[in-house]
């Protein structure tokens, strides 16, 4: 199959394939790296039933965040289907380990993304957490929106597969009575929505850029909050962040709240070991 697509991309790119490679590139897709005598490429395949439609919001997020002009991400090339398949082709980024400064500049250009704004909390479009749809209808406040677009459709989920019972799970009145008091003053920034360790790349000139997004307008915090979930990036990153967006006396209790989202989502797509962490923060905060 790789090598009938690789004539097909030959033509998109209309340049010759030298080379291709396998490539880490997460748990969803195959990945590989694309060489030509002039440039490199980055290729995702994957023949999941729903493979095109995530791979379609990957590129609207990453030209979402591009068009911004505060952080760099990947140019797409190409989103299409290939026989039994989907792929994405975009620039290849050379990688190399992040320095003070390189955490420091990711950290001032996260937060001028953040900058970017709208009215309305959510997205023109459904896009995907991991292989999950991610619902991003849009709501007039943050109370509302983190409830029904976020909590409940996990906390619904979990409940199916059985790995939370009813008494665990708040109701949605009980989530929105907690979060009330919490989720105040909270303007719409445009968010990476999914900001661990493995979605940026620090490019080899010292260029930060952001990869596998699952983009939306919510509370900056947010992204904040899952860069901590898996022990943090380098302080130089949060100095720099705050530095344009001040914490206050709810910021640690948020970020915890925001943790829970993407637990759940760890708990809906890995199972129970992931529970005990769950269940210790729904019962502290409703």
């Amino acid at each position: 199959m790789i090598h009938d697509l690789k004539k097909h991309l030959s033509n998109i790119l209309n340049e010759n394939i030298t080379k291709v490679s396998s490539v880490r590139g997460g748990d969803i897709s195959k990945a590989y790296k694309i060489e030509t005598s002039e440039n490199s490429y980055f290729l995702k395949i994957n023949k999941n039933l729903d493979a095109f439609e995530m791979f379609q919001t990957e590129a609207a997020g990453l030209e979402l965040i591009r068009n911004t002009n505060t952080i760099k991400a990947p140019k797409v090339l190409a989103c299409d289907t290939f026989e039994s398949s989907a792929f994405l082709l975009m620039e290849f980024i050379e990688s190399k380990s992040p320095s003070n400064l390189d955490f420091e500049n990711l950290g001032l250009q996260l937060a001028d993304l953040h900058k970017n704004t709208r009215n309305l909390f959510g997205l023109n479009h459904n896009n995907f957490i991991g292989n999950l749809t991610q619902s991003n209808s849009l709501q007039n406040t943050w109370v509302d929106f983190y409830t029904q677009e976020r909590l409940l459709p996990q906390l619904k989920l979990v409940k199916q597969k059985h790995l939370l019972s009813d008494k665990e799970c708040p109701t949605e009145n009980e989530i929105k009575q907690s979060l009330n008091s919490l989720f105040v003053n909270i303007n719409p920034s445009l968010l990476h929505g999914d900001l661990w360790s493995g979605d940026y790349i620090i490019s080899k000139n010292g260029i930060p850029y952001l990869i596998d997004p699952a983009v939306y307008y919510g509370h900056n915090e947010v992204d904040i909050a899952m860069t901590k979930l898996f022990g943090g990036f380098d302080d130089t990153f949060y100095n720099a962040y705050f530095s344009n967006f001040k914490p206050n006396e709810l910021t640690s209790t948020r970020i915890e709240i925001y943790q829970l989202y993407y637990l759940l989502v760890h708990l809906n797509l890995f199972g129970k070991s992931y529970r005990s962490s769950v269940v210790s923060i729904l019962k502290k905060y409703f």
